[in-house]
């Protein structure tokens, strides 16, 4: 291993470390690879794709909706920085993204550094835009956004999201297209008002707090103005899809299966999308099936007629180093680490997820 890759493993370790402590005795997922079937072909309306997550999820969901901004119509990021954050251009040279992820990205107070400089990072994408390497920056100022910060929260802090407001501000995103909610005494965690979850200023595994409200229908509401209140029983149906087929690189860190949720209505009407990643430590193999049927999104899709998609990524213990499971922000995907692609619509994770997408717009009965 090259001096440079051992510095990789070494710094990839010490971010995934800061994100909790380890899961001990974590359930065995509750699909396997040969009981999952494939993504069905719905003919969803790709105008209308969203995208969500929590800390590296919440940094995957920033990062996909600029990339693919002709497509997405809008995010919430949780615990999450702004598009394209750990390269902060110009500093740190070599070695640029691994310092960043670690410091200007998580909480740069502590770092002693200033936080991700919005105006640079909007700059660089402008310029990925004119080669072509993600959408027009343009389609951002259409976009609706969501963003979280939780009082408590000491792992991604309040001025790292507050420059993905800066962000979009600068993009010409309206004003009233941007909520920032950043009053809640919360950890670093996705919010339910479920009793049985954790505390709401704890930062501890499954990372999912009870603050007495639920925070996928506030994301959901602010993305889609119209919709319904969710539904008490579900009519839909959560499968277990064949993550292989989509992805095109063996770095990507990603499962073998991943999940979505469908409402009954999308087999026969048009339905839209909503993109949910997970964060690190949030994986089937670190806490089975919470994540995708307890965070409260199933409920309000299926009111709804939205398709929830849950992607996963899985940890590995070796190159590409991600021992907890978290989405590509900083480029441990990338075959050089000098000339990382993770940001790109060519990035390994983000065109797989991308496929997914084309999959569901497919026209139904298609193979």
């Amino acid at each position: 291993m090259s001096r440079f890759h051992s510095t990789i493993v070494l710094a990839a370790s010490l971010l995934l470390a800061s994100q909790a402590h380890a899961v001990v005795g974590s359930p065995k997922p509750p699909v396997t690879r040969d009981e999952a079937s494939a993504l069905p072909a719905l003919q969803v309306d790709l105008r209308q794709t969203t995208v969500s997550g929590l800390s590296s999820g919440g940094f995957m969901a920033a990062q996909f909706a600029v990339a693919f901004s002709a497509t997405v119509s809008g995010a919430g990021i949780v615990a999450g920085g702004p598009y394209y954050c750990a390269s902060q251009p110009g500093r740190f040279p070599f070695i640029a993204y691994l310092n960043n992820a670690l410091s200007t990205c998580m909480n740069p107070a502590n770092a002693q550094i200033s936080p991700p400089d919005a105006a640079g990072l909007l700059r660089a994408a402008q310029d990925f835009a004119r080669d072509k390497l993600i959408d027009d920056t343009a389609n951002l100022q259409r976009q609706r956004i969501y963003l979280f910060s939780g009082t408590k929260d000491q792992i991604v802090t309040r001025p790292v999201v507050e420059q993905v407001a800066r962000f979009y501000q600068l993009a010409g995103t309206p004003a009233g297209n941007i909520r920032f909610a950043d009053t809640v005494a919360a950890g670093h965690a996705i919010i339910t008002d479920s009793l049985r979850d954790n505390a709401c200023d704890a930062t501890e595994p499954p990372f999912i707090n009870n603050c007495g409200f639920m925070q996928a229908r506030d994301i959901l509401q602010h993305l889609y103005p119209d919709l319904r209140p969710p539904s008490a029983t579900l009519n839909g149906k959560l499968i277990a899809f064949n993550q292989r087929g989509f992805i095109r690189s063996s770095y990507s860190s990603m499962g073998n299966t991943g999940y979505a949720y469908i409402p009954a209505a999308c087999n026969s009407e048009s339905c839209r999308v909503h993109v949910v990643f997970h964060g690190c430590l949030q994986t089937t193999q670190a806490i089975g099936e919470q994540f995708y049927m307890r965070t409260g999104y199933n409920q309000v899709a299926d009111a709804n007629r939205i398709v929830v998609l849950y992607p996963q990524v899985e940890p590995s213990p070796v190159y590409p180093y991600n021992p907890k499971g978290c989405w590509d922000f900083w480029g441990y995907t990338s075959i050089n680490p000098l000339d990382p692609g993770f940001y790109r619509k060519s990035g390994t994770q983000m065109e797989a997820v991308k496929n997914m997408l084309d999959r569901l717009a497919a026209r139904r009965g298609s193979r």
